[in-house]
C-alpha cells in the first residue's frame, strides 16, 4: 500500500464494504461515463466489441473452474470481455477455458442488452460464426 494511505486492512474493509453495496460498479459505471463525455461521446454506448482470451490456470486454481482450450492448446480459463468503441470495460466474464466464444456471447450478450439499451451493434472476430442472437 501506499505510505499515506491506511493500514492494507483497514483499506480492505472499505474496498468489502463498498463492493457489497454495489458502489464499486457504480464509480466505475460514472467514471466510463464521464471519459466518454470528455470524449465528445455519449454517455451510454451504441456500440460493442467482444473477444476473449485464454489463460492458463496456476496448479492451485481448482480444476472444476478450468478447462482446455484445444486452439491455443492451454488447461486454464478464459475471459470474455465487452468493450465499448473507446476501449472502456461493459462485461467480463471468467469460464473455464473450454468454453466457446459462441457459448459466451449468449450467454453475455443478453445481460449487456439489459444494462446498455443503447447498444445495437456489437463486433466480433471468427470465433462468434455463426447465429448467435437474435
Amino acid at each position: 500500500m501506499p505510505v499515506d494511505f491506511p493500514a492494507w486492512d483497514r483499506v480492505y474493509a472499505f474496498f468489502r464494504r463498498w463492493r457489497k453495496q454495489g458502489l464499486a460498479g457504480e464509480l466505475h459505471d460514472r467514471l466510463r461515463g464521464r471519459v466518454r463525455t470528455a470524449e465528445g461521446r455519449d454517455r451510454e454506448p451504441s456500440a460493442g466489441i467482444i473477444d476473449s482470451q485464454s489463460v492458463k490456470a496456476a496448479a492451485s486454481v481448482p480444476a472444476v473452474s478450468r478447462g482446455y482450450d484445444g486452439g491455443k492448446k492451454i488447461n486454464g480459463r478464459r475471459r470474455h470481455v465487452i468493450t465499448d468503441s473507446l476501449g472502456l470495460l461493459l462485461m467480463v466474464w471468467v469460464t473455464a477455458a473450454n468454453v466457446t466464444d459462441r457459448e459466451a456471447a449468449r450467454a453475455m450478450l443478453p445481460v449487456l442488452r439489459t444494462r446498455f439499451r443503447k447498444i445495437t451493434l456489437v463486433w466480433a472476430d471468427g470465433g462468434y460464426t455463426g447465429r448467435i442472437v437474435t
